[in-house]
């Protein structure tokens, strides 16, 4: 299966784009008009699809014998923080976790919806929509989370995610080496063309830990202040 790409600002590209983000605004807007329990019922629904759609991609791989260790372990970023957003409303000691999807979730959805890459493209349908809804929820989810669930960001709190982001990217290394696989792109840039990959390995992991500095930095300034939408 190939690697399909979505050209930037084309028509695909235009109307995907509309499509999710109407989807994720129109959720932040229906949270305004209820109360908290109607919204943590909304909020384990999206985890609930989120599951589903999951469940849908990995099943199809083996179905299909095209699902392998080097590929399809949800060890990507947006991987993670999917299965962060479907057990998080689960979990006890839930903050740390929370800020880490919120920062690496929230920002690492919105480059993958604006830089679109599916891998493993099989021209199904299925893996289609499977990408854009899995990357619009984890953009919603720690959104909802954080407007309408009580959630909030703690001091330092997007520092503290830069540390846990870099401890998970060393113990990503050997794993990508054992079995040759390359995820969170540790070993190769993606195919798409994202303003945020700069240069070849291992320039373009420098510039990332740069720009994901910045921007944690700027999200936790705008939304250190829990404010209803």
């Amino acid at each position: 299966m190939d690697t399909y790409t979505i050209d930037f600002l084309s028509i695909e590209w235009f109307r995907n784009t509309s499509i999710s983000f109407f989807c994720i605004c129109f959720f932040l807007t229906l949270g305004r008009s209820l109360n908290e329990k109607q919204n943590l019922k909304i909020a384990k629904l999206l985890s609930f699809i989120l599951l589903l759609s999951t469940l849908f991609s990995h099943t199809g791989n083996v179905v299909s014998n095209q699902w392998t260790i080097r590929e399809h372990l949800p060890l990507h970023l947006c991987s993670i923080n999917g299965l962060i957003c479907i057990t998080i409303l689960f979990i006890k000691n839930n903050k740390s976790i929370f800020e880490f999807s919120f920062y690496a979730g929230v920002i690492g959805g919105i480059v993958a919806l604006l830089t679109p890459q599916i891998n493993d493209y099989d021209r199904s349908i299925l893996e289609y929509l499977v990408y854009y809804v899995s990357h619009s929820l984890i953009i919603l989810i720690p959104f909802y989370l954080l407007l309408y669930l009580n959630f909030k960001l703690r001091p330092y709190s997007w520092f503290k995610t830069i540390l846990n982001l870099n401890l998970l990217m060393i113990v990503l290394m050997p794993i990508n080496y054992l079995i040759k696989s390359n995820y969170m792109y540790l070993n190769k840039p993606p195919e798409v063309n994202n303003p945020l990959i700069i240069g070849e390995w291992p320039y373009y992991l420098i510039y990332f830990e740069v720009f994901i500095l910045i921007l944690f930095f700027m999200t936790f300034w705008i939304f250190r202040r829990k404010k209803r939408f």
